[in-house]
């Protein structure tokens, strides 16, 4: 599904569809480009998924050393400065940027707080 260049600025009503056909498809991964694009993000091989959570073990096990933000999974998808909805494979923010988030903006999909992710 495209959404025209003129409609990049995505309004508050497709936004809320978006969010519900996420929702209403949690088996499928799904990104937004900066100028509405959907991308429908196929699954991983096996050496990849292998790669993937060797890696996020070593970012969790880094975290509980020293919890000091919250941890998130390649399934949450943060909102950027250009627009685009993306799931990094892991993503760290500082404690203190997001407890400053109101809770409606961590339900959903929360903008980015520029911390650290892998991708």
């Amino acid at each position: 599904m495209l959404y025209p260049r003129s409609q990049a600025s995505i309004t508050h009503h497709r936004l809320i569809r978006y969010l519900l056909h996420c929702r209403a498809n949690p088996d499928i991964k799904i990104e937004r480009t900066a100028s509405g694009e959907l991308l429908f993000m196929p699954p991983t091989g096996g050496e990849t998924g292998n790669r993937n959570i060797e890696i996020a073990a070593d970012f969790v096990l880094w975290h509980r050393q020293a919890p000091l933000g919250v941890l998130f999974d390649s399934s949450t998808c943060f909102k950027l400065p250009n627009g685009a909805d993306r799931s990094p494979d892991v993503a760290w923010v500082q404690r203190d940027r997001w407890d400053a988030l109101p809770l409606e903006a961590r339900e959903n999909f929360p903008r980015w707080l520029r911390t650290l992710c892998w991708s």
